[in-house]
């Protein structure tokens, strides 16, 4: 649930990158930071855990300001990926509006892919989300390695969970803003739905996307 401030009219947004260890969920936001107009964002932070990273930045330090006035801000993070630091992944995951499963394209992580989507979904329950209607996007990165899983394999196992599929690397930076747009596009429909941005605010989908993706 977004934090809503009614007296200063200011709505934050929470989105998180999940995933297994390594699988680039700091080169994501690094390269959407990298992406965005500079009075888009704002400085990112990392906090160093054992053979791990959590980052996180504040996106829209000035904010989307709607036509109504309300203020909207999106906060970004990632999650350290190692099953030990599975307090420190809960703790993140707490109260997010959006997230983004960032799995490993390699043919030898298949099964941590698996673990750490099942590790998602136990998590999301555990911290009080609902998974199953949690606005969720799913991207296998790293499409530039040989050694990879084919997109028709991925498809075949992965979009029966219904779940929006997209392809990337990011580190060339394939795919790292399409993946944003679609999490945006999602969480759209949640928050209109119980804020009514397009009737009270007057922010349609297109300009809250728009806003919020400014490229560089």
């Amino acid at each position: 649930m977004p934090e809503y401030d009614e007296s200063k009219n200011r709505m934050t947004l929470k989105l998180v990158y999940y995933g297994p260890a390594l699988s680039g969920k700091t080169s994501n936001l690094t390269r959407l930071h990298d992406l965005l107009r500079p009075e888009l964002k704002g400085e990112m932070m990392m906090l160093d855990t054992k053979n791990d990273r959590t980052l996180f930045f504040d996106m829209l330090p000035v904010g989307l300001k709607a036509p109504s006035g309300l203020l909207i801000k999106i906060k970004l993070y990632t999650v350290p990926g190692q099953v030990a630091h599975d307090s420190t992944r809960k703790a993140v995951l707490s109260r997010a509006d959006g997230v983004v499963f960032v799995a490993d394209s390699q043919l030898n992580q298949r099964l941590n892919n698996a673990e750490s989507f099942e590790n998602l979904a136990d998590n999301a329950n555990k911290v009080g989300l609902d998974f199953e209607k949690m606005p969720l996007v799913i991207q296998f990165n790293k499409r530039d390695l040989p050694q990879i899983e084919t997109e028709q394999a991925i498809n075949e196992r992965w979009l029966q969970t219904g779940w929006p599929i997209l392809f990337a690397s990011a580190i060339s930076g394939a795919g790292v803003l399409e993946t944003f747009v679609v999490l945006l596009d999602r969480v759209y429909e949640i928050i209109d739905k119980e804020y009514a941005l397009a009737d009270q605010h007057q922010l349609s989908k297109q300009n809250f996307i728009s806003g919020m993706t400014g490229a560089a």
